[in-house]
């Protein structure tokens, strides 16, 4: 056994060499952060061919979406490019999905709404929020904010460690968690291979179609949805997306958190 003095001396030799490596470990922290936009260029980068946009929105027409086939045709569409695994159980895995308006609009000051408005389903995804509370809360950075293009909060897998800090933040419940392998749940004739399949462990949410937007398309929910959805630059007062806004009354989901939303809803 040690003697106390013994203890002691190893102890602050220990104290000595954490000390020694905290600047290290402040250099390594501070690299990746400044490079973090570099490390993400080769899927993201904003070329010639790309969208051009300050801040990426859309506005969803909820009127339009009068038929379960409306909302399944933008599901499915959205589903099956980015390898989304069928799972029918609490641990679904989706990246848009439909609910009820109470669950979407839980702070609505309205107590009695028309009843069609009540009865209505409304599409639900990330809201590629200005202010995301997911990225100020990510220890690995695994998600973040492009301000180069068009401002999309996306996700790096391979940096994403599981912590679901994220989906504790996200007021929006726009996150789901690979509890199981999703490659499991996925079958080989429906793998789209332009677009990466995801591991057990490991956070994925919607990212408005970025490696799209990228190559000059629009995100797939807007071609599905046949005009229902508009999606455009927020920032351009001449966009079509700022034109549809301009010209009917529209809600979004939780403004009052500061998160500032980019998916508007026309009532």
């Amino acid at each position: 056994m040690k003697s106390r003095r013994q203890f002691l001396k190893v102890a602050s030799l220990s104290v000595l060499g954490l000390a020694g490596a905290l600047p290290g470990v402040a250099r390594a922290a501070e690299a990746a952060q400044g490079t973090i936009g570099a490390l993400q260029a080769p899927a993201y980068a904003v070329g010639q061919e790309a969208l051009q946009g300050k801040h990426w929105g859309m506005v969803i027409n909820t009127r339009a979406f009068d038929t379960p086939e409306k909302f399944a045709a933008v599901i499915r569409a959205c589903h099956r490019h980015h390898n989304v695994p069928t799972i029918n159980s609490k641990r679904e895995i989706k990246w848009i999905w439909t609910d009820g308006y109470r669950e979407t609009f839980t702070d609505q000051m309205d107590n009695y709404p028309a009843r069609d408005v009540l009865e209505r389903q409304y599409l639900m995804l990330c809201n590629q929020c200005v202010n995301p509370a997911c990225v100020r809360v990510c220890p690995t950075r695994a998600t973040f904010r492009l301000p180069s293009a068009g401002g999309v909060v996306v996700m790096d897998y391979h940096r994403c460690i599981g912590c679901r800090f994220c989906m504790a933040a996200c007021p929006y419940g726009a996150r789901s968690f690979n509890f199981d392998d999703p490659r499991r749940h996925l079958r080989g004739e429906d793998i789209n291979p332009a677009f990466p399949t995801r591991m057990r462990g490991v956070v994925e949410k919607c990212t408005f179609c970025s490696q799209l937007l990228a190559v000059g398309q629009q995100p797939l929910c807007v071609e599905a949805s046949q005009g229902a959805i508009v999606f455009g630059d927020l920032s351009d007062p001449a966009s079509e997306v700022r034109k549809v806004l301009a010209e009917n009354f529209t809600i979004r989901r939780k403004p009052t958190l500061g998160t500032e939303p980019s998916v508007y809803y026309i009532i």
